[in-house]
């Protein structure tokens, strides 16, 4: 059963925006905190963003100042904003909740690659 749908990935240039989008379907996603995650080719994935259902809101340092969570209720959509990209920001990108993560339940992720 398909929790979550990841869209928006691409090819940008050094400096360049894209913005993902995550749909989301079942009720998990309306309990648990909503991470993006990526996975470098070669690399562990990490939590790059995080939002629980009272707006807190957390980002790595790496990614602090250029990228930004956000969720439409009505839509079951959350979004990874993401500005001045840069080429280790290159992965696969996921959304998740944090029972997700816990049980290993992953979508198929969106492809972003920063490249000149």
């Amino acid at each position: 059963q398909v929790q979550q749908v990841e869209s928006g990935g691409g090819l940008v240039q050094p400096g360049g925006s894209l913005r993902l989008s995550c749909v989301a379907s079942g009720s998990i996603f309306s309990i648990y905190p909503v991470g993006w995650y990526r996975q470098a080719p070669g690399k562990e994935r990490e939590l790059v963003a995080r939002i629980t259902q009272v707006d807190s809101i957390n980002y790595a340092d790496s990614v602090k100042g250029r990228f930004t969570i956000s969720r439409d209720n009505a839509k079951n959509t959350w979004y990874l904003q993401m500005s001045n990209l840069k080429p280790e920001d290159t992965g696969v990108y996921y959304c998740n909740t944090e029972f997700g993560v816990r049980i290993g339940r992953w979508g198929q992720g969106t492809q972003v690659t920063v490249s000149s």
